[in-house]
């Protein structure tokens, strides 16, 4: 809108320019025309009225006078020149000093006698000012050429360039105007239609799978807004279905894992509790007299065997048990003392920034989370020539972090991603189911877990605990 009005603007104010020098060109046309025939009606008059012959050589005693007389009533000077384009007679006095030509150019007398209508009009411009220059026969009786006449015409457009200028003026006021208007005009439509368009693009962008989305309501939208959101809405239904349908899906898959893993750890401690049974069966004498010895040797092997499946069982357990938030008013620096006097390792050290840290968490978990923690960095230490683990806590506004760095093996960057996922480890021996239930207690809590690695120098996890939850 705004683009049209400057266009609109601009080619008016062009076209009124034209039209204005077209109007004024025709009118100096038409000026000089009527000027030229009063002349000429005025030349013949006294033609007629002379007592002179009618020839070329008495121009100038015929008009001895008379064309002061002339040039004084017509309000205008004028020349004559003879056949040949010499001056016989100017109106103007001491024409010899003025710049009045007293021959004219041989281009002249060609184009006007070459003329159809006998009349030509010289174009010249003096000083920046236009003027215009007429010829045309002046006659005898029989219409036979006698002289020429020359009528200089000066053009004065002071007027029209001046109503030119107020015209364009109050043109300019005008559309002045009418560009505010387009541009308020322009504001409010545009925040109109962008209304509706913001609304919907603000609920596109807050759209979550994980939760039910608000569809959009807008009273009386126009045709285009109301397709727009009856698709949104549309599509809003089909999401809810889908994500209805995935986490049904994500559900049961995680079922078939979950117990494709639990057959998986159960059956390999029960390979070896038959193969000891078959064994013992076969070789069961009870008159060997190391029969005693073999049968606890025996009983050694299934218990242990046993063990192994308990501690699946129980691994199983921890992990889908979600944390209870049993909150207690607790000393974070006291716990996670007590949590690391059950390693018997000389390299594990801790340290804390202030002796108590107060903060409403759940006591087993937290032990959960830093003994699991303690776990990994011994395990990730055994072939280091001097191990440390340090266990270190801080107070950070309104959050308590717990940093577990360890100069182990480190992580390297294709298992970075998969640490925190189930069942993925990096050790013979173990679920790795550990880290999992780290996160999924800290997440529980409102909390955050990350950590940075570096291969073959060690590796720092870092957990923030909210002290309010």
């Amino acid at each position: 809108m705004i683009l049209l009005v400057l266009i609109a603007s601009v080619l008016i104010a062009g076209i009124t320019i034209y039209q204005y020098r077209e109007q004024s060109k025709d009118y100096h046309q038409v000026r000089l025309e009527r000027k030229e025939g009063q002349i000429k009606q005025s030349i013949n008059y006294t033609l007629q009225r002379t007592t002179y012959p009618v020839t070329t050589e008495n121009l100038g005693y015929i008009f001895k006078e008379e064309i002061y007389q002339i040039a004084d009533v017509q309000n205008v000077n004028f020349n004559i020149y003879d056949l040949e384009g010499e001056l016989i007679k100017s109106s103007r006095p001491k024409f010899e000093k003025d710049s009045i030509s007293n021959c004219l150019d041989a281009i002249v007398l060609n184009n006007l006698s070459n003329s159809v209508e006998k009349r030509f009009i010289e174009q010249n411009s003096s000083a920046g000012d236009k003027y215009q220059a007429s010829y045309t026969y002046i006659t005898d009786y029989q219409f036979k050429p006698i002289g020429i006449l020359n009528l200089p015409y000066f053009e004065d457009n002071s007027l029209n360039d001046m109503e030119l200028k107020e015209f364009l003026m109050r043109l300019g006021g005008v559309y002045l105007v009418m560009l505010l208007m387009a541009v308020s005009l322009a504001y409010f439509i545009s925040k109109y239609i962008t209304r509706s368009l913001e609304t919907i693009s603000n609920m596109i962008s807050q759209t979550d799978l994980t939760k039910r989305n608000k569809k959009i309501f807008i009273e009386n939208p126009g045709e285009e807004m109301k397709n727009l959101i009856s698709s949104y809405n549309a599509m809003i239904d089909e999401l809810e279905q889908s994500a209805v349908k995935l986490a049904k899906s994500e559900r049961e898959q995680a079922w078939r894992e979950m117990a494709k893993q639990v057959a998986h750890e159960i059956k390999n401690p029960l390979t070896p509790m038959r193969l000891t049974v078959q064994s013992f069966e076969r070789k069961f004498n009870p008159e060997d007299p190391q029969i005693n010895e073999k049968l606890e040797e025996y009983s050694k092997t299934l218990i242990q065997q046993i063990d192994t499946m308990s501690s699946i069982a129980s691994a199983f357990s921890n992990f889908a048990e979600m944390p209870a938030q049993q909150n207690e008013t607790l000393n974070v620096v006291k716990i996670v003392k007590l949590a690391l006097d059950i390693f018997n390792k000389d390299y594990i050290h801790f340290i804390s920034e202030e002796e108590e840290i107060i903060a409403k968490l759940d006591r087993t978990q937290l032990i959960r989370v830093i003994t699991n923690l303690v776990k990994n960095a011994i395990q990730a230490v055994p072939e280091v020539a001097s191990p440390r683990i340090l266990v270190s806590m801080a107070s950070e506004g309104n959050f308590v972090k717990i940093m577990v760095a360890d100069n182990g093996i480190g992580i390297s960057d294709e298992n970075a991603d998969k640490i925190f996922e189930p069942k993925f480890t990096t050790k013979t021996s173990g679920m790795g189911l550990g880290l999992g239930m780290v996160k999924n207690i800290v997440e529980t809590y409102r909390g955050t877990i990350d950590f940075t690695s570096q291969p073959s120098k060690g590796t720092v996890f870092t957990v923030k605990f909210p002290k309010e939850n």
